[in-house]
């Protein structure tokens, strides 16, 4: 009896302690183009607090990714999902519909309204639980709240389930969001929107926070010139979009009281890195030096605030790097390699004209979008005709295209490493092909689909908290950084 007795006191309390043990926020940061090279390149500049503490306190590392990356949205699900593409559904941000032969986005959503927006977007096409979501399992009382520069990172990172999600719109100055979480904005949000603060800080003059002399990566002569930009022209690549983001995620945490219980709540945030003048992930200008100061100041703004408002030991912090794209054909052609386009239109029209020569004056091609080839099932099956069978002599016949590395039946792509991660079964062509080295693809003459992807794109990993300190790893997956969190 005794045994018994002493048996559930001490699962309860373990109990207990699993539930009040987590932290009262989480704060996570999706930082785009945010790489450990640069990290440790301006390391002598950082001022106290910010990523110097993160840099000197937290558990560092730097996350891979299992699947190709090709410059959208789709490495924001996996780290949020902790799942590759082909689990989580979200493979590009557009994709091509077969039933009415149109490009469709991969959030729309017309069932929802747009509150300050005409957009009309929401996760539902998201196949896989987020970290968000499995915050709202565990507590269901949580507060969780997403904000974003983007509206498509800012629903990802809200998941199914956040109390609100809202993202910057650079043109009206103003928060807007969906109503697929919440019938209007934060309260938050409308008093910041209400008080002009967006148009206030896009009035600036952005100009270099240092002396010209101390920025790295610059020539003799880039130093001498400087640059100066009008905020309100580049607001989503200026500082002022960072402190924006932190300004309306602290009074976001202040209205709703967020960390004041023993209900963990979560704040995700979306920030960046990237300049006007950067065209690849790395230092190229002093723009890009100076985004990362500011950086630093408005993460340092924030944990100081946390640190006031809930406590040091009562929060934690991720940051997390995100490759937004490979590197482009600019940065190929600034170190003279060959750079070419390969247009989706074309090969889609001359894969027509040539199954026409095979099968006859029929529209074979339903069309073309990213990396695959839609033929015309429907005609197909009319013409009692063998699927695999056409879908093999494309590929082959695609194989003779000038940029193209490998062309293969969709079905097949399982077989090849990488692929079988990236491929969303539902959004997959009848044809893929992936373009040698050096290629971006086109749609068309005008609109670029990819830039030049990365295979194996590496990003940096911060994780700070008050009271845990992880067990260092070299590297890991994308999808194991929602395990941190839990």
């Amino acid at each position: 009896m005794r045994k018994t007795y002493l048996y559930h006191t001490l699962i309860g309390c373990l109990m207990t302690v699993s539930r009040y043990a987590a932290p009262r926020l989480t704060v996570v940061a999706v930082v785009d183009g945010l790489t450990a090279e640069n990290l440790a390149t301006l390391r002598p500049y950082w001022q106290q607090g910010g990523i110097r503490t993160l840099s000197e306190e937290a558990f560092q590392t730097t996350i891979a990714y299992p699947h190709l990356v090709y410059g959208g949205n789709e490495t924001t699900a996996t780290l949020m999902t902790g799942v590759t593409p082909d689990r989580h559904g979200y493979t590009t941000d557009t994709y091509f519909v077969r039933r009415d032969r149109k490009v469709h986005t991969m959030l729309e959503d017309e069932t929802v309204r747009g509150i300050g927006t005409k957009q009309q977007i929401s996760a539902k096409n998201l196949l896989s639980q987020t970290m968000t979501d499995k915050m709202r399992l565990s507590y269901p009382e949580a507060k969780i709240y997403a904000i974003g520069l983007q509206p498509s990172t800012a629903v990802l990172m809200a998941g199914h389930a956040a109390n609100a999600c809202c993202w910057l719109d650079p043109t009206e100055q103003l928060w807007v969001a969906t109503a697929a979480y919440s019938e209007g904005l934060p309260s938050a949000a409308f008093e910041q929107n209400k008080a002009g603060r967006i148009a206030t800080l896009a009035a600036r003059q952005w100009t270099p926070r240092m002396d010209m002399l101390t920025y790295t990566a610059l020539t003799a002569q880039e130093r001498k010139k400087g640059f100066s930009y009008d905020v309100k022209q580049v607001l989503l690549n200026a500082p002022e979009a960072n402190t924006l983001v932190i300004e309306l995620a602290l009074a976001i945490q202040k209205a709703e009281k967020m960390g004041m219980d023993n209900t963990p709540d979560m704040l995700m945030l979306q920030l960046n890195t990237l300049s006007p003048a950067a065209h690849s992930d790395r230092i190229a200008s002093a723009e890009q030096e100076d985004m990362y100061l500011w950086l630093n100041q408005d993460l340092g703004y924030l944990m100081e605030q946390l640190d006031k408002r809930i406590g040091r030991t009562n929060y934690q912090v991720l940051v997390v790097g995100r490759p937004i794209f490979g590197t482009d054909a600019q940065t190929l052609s600034d170190i003279h390699m060959p750079v070419q386009q390969f247009n989706a239109d074309r090969a889609a029209a001359l894969t027509g004209t040539y199954l026409m020569a095979l099968y006859g004056h029929e529209r074979w091609v339903d069309g073309a979008y990213g990396q695959s080839i839609y033929l015309n099932r429907t005609l197909i099956e009319q013409k009692r005709l063998s699927l695999e069978t056409i879908q093999r002599q494309v590929a082959n016949f695609l194989m003779d295209f000038e940029g193209v590395q490998i062309a293969m039946p969709g079905h097949e792509a399982v077989r090849y490493p990488m692929l079988n991660t990236t491929l969303c079964k539902r959004h997959t062509g009848d044809v893929i092909f992936l373009l040698q080295p050096g290629w971006q693809l086109m749609q068309d003459e005008k609109h670029t689909i990819d830039k030049v992807i990365d295979d194996n794109p590496v990003s940096p990993l911060l994780f700070w908290s008050g009271t845990i300190r992880p067990m260092p790893q070299d590297q890991i997956e994308a999808t194991g950084v929602a395990d941190l969190i839990f």
